[in-house]
């Protein structure tokens, strides 16, 4: 993971003094438990917290011991006994290396978990405000990135408020899902280590119990997991998209703050480009290429393997960290977003009035036309207009097959009718009030 698209907190989760910190925790809190029931004497499990609990591990001589063991737990476990001294002989009882690491991926995830909430809140907050801001700015919505009939610039953001929210819930869920410990021992049987151990490790480690442990934690709640960030991801690029769109010079509805003594090209002083949103389309990339080597470690062989391992030590930390980067990048720039209602509104009057076009076809039908004949005139009539003839009303009250009076034509252009439900949208999204 590269420090240009990290943030310090979600970065520290997946130091390698916090591995190991959790590694600890996990295997002195089983030896807590071991020692009420009587498996470890209890000077021993005393010793461990007192002499471990505040130690800095060393991950150089962690590195060193497994260049011999070719094994990173038991190099672990070595260094600690190397701290703790005899007492370290009681660590690990029974317990098998997925134990630690499954749990301590549980834990990292969880944490990852909470600041991508965060991240969404922040999103939400934006949005809410910016919506509301422009509730009723009235600009041009599109269909196959051509004119389609008017909207509000408020109602785009409640929409993708809408999408956030749900992004929320899916984060919460896939939190839910994966904060599972297991301290079942080899093959998961328990043979060897008490599940009221692995229970007491769960409270303590703020996990729930993983039902069925094969010696590692199934693998799908992974997957779904990194399936629900890569939708995440896909709802950030979605509205970085429209952004970048949006701040075509073509269009410059609104654009990306621009700060004094910024750049926006090493050979053309005059740019003004769409940095922070193009970054996000690509760390949207990044995040969604966990996703298909997660469903990938699902098909682990019996009772375990580590072919997930090698993935998991990459898309765990890549992921989680791109995105949680991504969440806040996207949240300033909703915040500082410059929007320009007039261009909005010249953009919307381009083509003179074409966007009102349903809304004649449909007053024809209701004056008696049938929609087949209703639609042929309106159209043949707008195609005048893309041919840059003359203006769609003028054409519209000279055409014999346009029935309509000219004071009613008029009043269908009136944008006020297309937003008259905005307000039952709004509270929708964004409850009474």
């Amino acid at each position: 993971m590269i420090t240009r698209y990290s943030r310090p907190d979600a970065a520290a989760i997946w130091s390698q003094e916090t591995k190991y910190k959790i590694w600890f925790e996990i295997e002195a809190h089983a030896a807590t438990k071991m020692a009420e029931l009587g498996v470890i004497p209890q000077q021993a499990a005393d010793a461990i917290w007192a002499k471990g609990k505040d130690a800095t591990f060393d991950a150089d001589r962690i590195d060193e011991i497994e260049r011999t063991t070719k094994h990173d737990v038991i190099a672990f476990l070595t260094h600690v006994a190397e701290i703790v001294g005899e007492e370290a002989r009681f660590l690990h009882q029974g317990m098998t290396s997925s134990d630690v690491l499954d749990t301590c991926f549980a834990v990292q995830l969880a944490r990852s978990s909470d600041l991508l909430i965060e991240g969404v809140d922040r999103v939400l907050a934006a949005l809410e405000t910016r919506a509301k801001e422009h509730k009723y700015t009235p600009t041009v919505g599109r269909s196959h990135g051509i004119h389609a009939e008017p909207v509000t610039f408020g109602l785009k953001l409640a929409g993708y408020h809408a999408e956030f929210q749900r992004a929320k819930r899916r984060l919460i869920t896939a939190k839910e899902e994966i904060a599972t410990c297991a301290i079942s021992g080899a093959v998961g049987t328990f043979a060897n280590v008490d599940p009221a151990v692995e229970a007491y490790v769960a409270e303590q480690m703020g996990l729930q119990v993983e039902p069925v442990s094969t010696q590692v934690i199934p693998r799908d709640r992974h997957a779904a997991f990194f399936a629900a960030l890569g939708v995440v991801a896909s709802s950030i690029e979605r509205l970085a998209v429209e952004i970048r769109h949006l701040q075509r010079t073509e269009v410059l509805e609104a654009e990306e703050f621009f700060d004094k003594g910024q750049k926006g090209s090493s050979a053309m002083p005059h740019k003004r480009n769409p940095i922070l949103t193009e970054n996000l389309t690509g760390l949207a990339r990044l995040v969604r290429s966990a996703v298909t080597p997660a469903m990938e470690n699902v098909a682990l062989w019996h009772e375990r393997d580590i072919s997930h391992s090698s993935v998991e030590r990459g898309i765990g930390p890549d992921a989680t960290i791109h995105l949680d980067f991504a969440l806040q990048r996207l949240a300033g720039v909703i915040e500082r977003l410059n929007v320009y209602p007039e261009n909005m509104r010249k953009n919307l009057d381009r083509l003179g009035g074409l966007v009102h076009s349903q809304r004649v076809m449909l007053a024809l039908t209701q004056a008696g036309v049938s929609r087949e004949a209703a639609y042929a005139a309106v159209q043949e009539n707008a195609m005048k207009v893309w041919r840059g003839e003359g203006a769609f009303l003028d054409f519209l009250k000279a055409d014999d097959r346009v029935t309509l009076p000219h004071d009613q034509l008029e009043a269908l252009f009136d944008l006020g009718y297309h937003t008259k439900n905005v307000d039952v949208v709004f509270r929708r999204v964004f409850g009474e009030g």
